[in-house]
């Protein structure tokens, strides 16, 4: 059996069943209360938070990642607490290589 690693993350928090029900206010975009998917990302994933920057008044853009496994998620928090998750996947890299892995197809 194949699994697709970059959506590991975001699949596991898909199938959770112990999470409140999720908003799904389109093309994936899973969002909850900020506290409840920080809690699955520390705890399931290892992950911290790495990075961040304000994107507008009431929007701020969030990088969390894990050392030890390499998984990353990007969340989307709003000024109401909510968070989405927007992005996630594997092999995170804090800064940029300099070359390019090959095999990535970029």
């Amino acid at each position: 059996m194949h699994i697709h690693w970059t959506a590991l993350p975001l699949a596991v928090l898909l199938a959770a069943p112990d999470l409140p029900a999720l908003a799904q206010p389109g093309d994936g975009v899973i969002c909850a209360e900020r506290e409840v998917i920080v809690a699955r990302l520390r705890e399931d994933f290892g992950e911290g938070p790495t990075g961040g920057g304000v994107m507008s008044r009431d929007q701020l853009m969030e990088i969390w990642s894990s050392p030890e496994t390499g998984s990353w998620t990007a969340l989307m928090t709003f000024a109401d607490g909510t968070s989405c998750i927007v992005g996630s996947g594997m092999n995170w890299h804090q800064g940029l290589p300099d070359t390019v892995p090959a095999g990535t197809g970029l």
